[in-house]
């Protein structure tokens, strides 16, 4: 069971973000703008943690939760404003994506492991793809898996906020590193996983 799942049960946690920024004139795009602003930031955050000062990395943290939670508000927000719409899901999901590729290269670059950062980011984006191609078939999307989107984030805060502390000495890259090696190997595996469900359910 993955993060993901439990997007319908924190509605009554998120409804005072929604209330706020429907009063505050935030159209779910808008939403999704801030939110991709956010993991921006976060990868800036995370390159100056291996480059700069290890505390940058608490900072990157707050990012990607940040981007996490917005995420989850924007759809909230879209149904709260009656405008759902397919334009919308779309920018939502390039944007996702797009946050996807500039957190990890931001984690990648900051530790100079750019083959690790190549094998994390296309286990994340193919993970993310086969999700949607099995709603492009005429299944149900695909959120299940070893790990969905919303895992990844907790996971990449986490770790974000223990580089503090721990020292650069777990492998040639430190614990960065190994976050790396774990969003390569189990986003590849989720994107396995995801064909197979969707194969089966076509055959």
């Amino acid at each position: 069971m993955t993060l993901d799942q439990l997007r319908p049960y924190v509605s009554g946690a998120i409804r005072p973000f929604v209330v706020g920024f429907d009063r505050a004139g935030l159209s779910p795009d808008g939403v999704s703008v801030i939110a991709f602003g956010a993991a921006g930031a976060a990868a800036v955050a995370f390159y100056l943690g291996g480059v700069e000062a290890r505390w940058w990395y608490a900072v990157a943290s707050l990012l990607v939760l940040l981007n996490g939670w917005l995420d989850v508000v924007d759809g909230a927000l879209a149904r709260e404003q009656e405008v759902s719409s397919k334009r919308g899901d779309m920018l939502d999901h390039v944007l996702d994506r797009y946050a996807d590729v500039v957190v990890i290269g931001g984690l990648a670059a900051g530790i100079g492991a750019y083959a690790l950062g190549l094998a994390a980011v296309t286990g994340v984006l193919l993970t993310s793809y086969l999700g949607t191609q099995a709603q492009a078939v005429g299944l149900d999307r695909v959120y299940g898996g070893l790990v969905g989107r919303a895992d990844r984030l907790a996971i990449i805060g986490l770790v974000g906020f223990l580089a503090v502390p721990l020292p650069a000495t777990y492998g040639p890259y430190g614990i960065v590193g190994w976050l790396l090696v774990f969003l390569a190997a189990v986003g590849h595996l989720t994107a396995l996983q995801r064909f197979y469900y969707a194969w089966r359910a076509l055959s």
